[in-house]
């Protein structure tokens, strides 16, 4: 039997200035199937998620998205707390801004499930983003790029302006120099984590999907084109997502338990 109830109360503590960070999380993933019930540390892969995202702004700021009653019942064991939603959802965005319609938090903040090492102060610098650009309606980071980055599609890449103004993203390399060709030194490669001012959040879900996200996949193009500004700070470093077993291997091995 699903348990998000049980814990709503501990999210309904948090005070309205506490920004609230949503987790959405999907039972089935294509590379690794239900990569997020992984336990082979004692513990699910959601649950080091939720853990390390507590280390922000606090157990009670963290609330966890599900789409499966598996996922509610071993987030809400382990003290947090979890809210269904809809299993349609074409993206992230879209499922936390179900979940937090009607729970408190004037800023949200987007960690997806399998980041099971996201550090505490990225999650901080995304809020602290939004409180220092007021024409910012979300907020995301990036790390320095290098030459590999530049024909990876898998790596995102952003092009930012001089008042930390996200310009552009793609998975192609968007700076060229006609002399040495595209150079990552001109742009920086994407961190696929978000904070959202709540009326952007909501006003996001009911906007249609744009063409340019739809073709390269990237969800937040469909806020690039309705005007929407995006703040983004520049990090040392990435964590380290779970994709693949290789990857949840490498994060058991950090862990010291392989």
């Amino acid at each position: 039997m699903l348990a998000v109830s049980l814990s709503v109360a501990l999210l309904n503590t948090v005070p309205p200035t506490t920004p609230i960070v949503c987790i959405p999380a999907r039972l089935h993933s294509s590379r690794l199937p239900r990569k997020l019930l992984l336990a082979e540390s004692g513990q699910a892969l959601l649950v080091h998620t939720c853990q390390a995202a507590a280390q922000a702004f606090g157990a009670q700021a963290v609330l966890v998205a599900v789409d499966a009653s598996e996922l509610g019942d071993v987030v809400t064991e382990a003290g947090f707390t979890a809210v269904m939603t809809s299993p349609d959802h074409q993206s992230g965005t879209d499922r936390i801004a179900e979940a937090v319609r009607d729970r408190p938090g004037a800023i949200i903040v987007n960690v997806q499930g399998d980041e099971p090492e996201i550090d505490p102060r990225h999650i901080r610098r995304l809020a602290q983003l939004l409180d220092e650009h007021p024409w910012a309606g979300m907020a995301t980071l990036a790390t320095p790029g290098d030459a590999r980055d530049q024909d990876d599609a898998n790596a995102v890449k952003v092009v930012l302006g001089h008042d930390d103004r996200a310009l552009w993203f793609s998975r192609a390399g968007v700076v060229f120099d006609r002399e040495q060709g595209c150079l990552m030194q001109q742009c920086f490669r994407h961190i696929g984590v978000y904070a959202y001012r709540r009326e952007v959040l909501l006003g996001y879900r009911e906007l249609p999907a744009s063409d340019l996200e739809t073709l390269e996949r990237l969800e937040q193009l469909r806020a690039v084109q309705a005007g929407i500004g995006i703040a983004c700070a520049v990090v040392a470093d990435a964590p380290a997502g779970i994709d693949c077993r290789a990857d949840y291997e490498a994060f058991l091995r950090r862990r010291g338990m392989a």
